[in-house]
């Protein structure tokens, strides 16, 4: 039984999701009790965009086990993509409240928060995300977007600078390290941030905007 489940989860990862559906399938047929297959179902049918269907599983697995906190986290995500942030959050919160103690858990419950504007309550999940994955450059991108928000300037700074020595081709992360610098005057600093996110992504709009304004202003 945990076998086909494990056979089921290697077909994902190499992107043979055809291969993963039967497999997944049989082992429902032959242990329709256990809640795992269901939640390993609907995250298969989240990676391939059938959302509908992925909380069908999800809520299945819930329905026979009620302490499956992966079960919580998979319909949180799909509450998310599907921008339903009040039932994401509600479903986050419940995978917490149900043992679950991951970086994931954190980033996707600080950045559902986030998008619901919600920055201060977002802001420790965020930094609970990047300290239990330190090397997630995207958490910290988060975190560092959402410090800078709520104008902790230094912080963000801080955050931004250790995202792109994470990853030197974020050039999001460049963006707002230049907007953080003009918000303290320092517009040539600003300009070569801004520029490098453009050496990185030649149509940033936002980074092509940003410099423009600040040329003009040193005119």
């Amino acid at each position: 039984m945990t076998d086909k489940n494990q056979l089921g989860i290697e077909y994902m990862r190499e992107g043979k999701f055809e291969e993963a559906a039967k497999v997944f399938s049989e082992a429902i047929e032959e242990n329709p009790k256990d809640p795992i297959v269901y939640v390993n179902f609907g995250n298969l049918l989240a990676a391939v965009d059938e959302l509908d269907r992925a909380l069908k599983f999800y809520e299945r697995a819930i329905e026979i086990d009620d302490t499956v906190a992966t079960a919580y986290y998979g319909a949180g995500s799909v509450y998310f993509n599907l921008n339903q942030l009040e039932q994401a959050r509600h479903y986050f919160e419940l995978a917490m409240k149900k043992g679950l103690d991951s970086s994931d858990v954190y980033f996707m419950l600080g950045l559902t928060l986030f998008h619901s504007d919600q920055l201060r309550f977002a802001l420790p999940y965020l930094q609970r995300a990047v300290e239990l994955n330190e090397h997630d450059a995207e958490a910290r991108f988060q975190y560092g977007l959402c410090l800078a928000q709520l104008e902790m300037v230094e912080e963000s700074i801080e955050q931004m600078n250790m995202v792109v020595e994470q990853d030197p081709e974020h050039a999001d992360a460049y963006y707002n390290l230049g907007v953080a610098y003009a918000m303290k005057d320092e517009k040539e600093k600003a300009i070569q941030l801004f520029d490098r996110a453009l050496e990185v992504q030649p149509d940033h709009m936002l980074a092509s905007n940003g410099k423009r304004v600040l040329t003009t202003l040193e005119h």
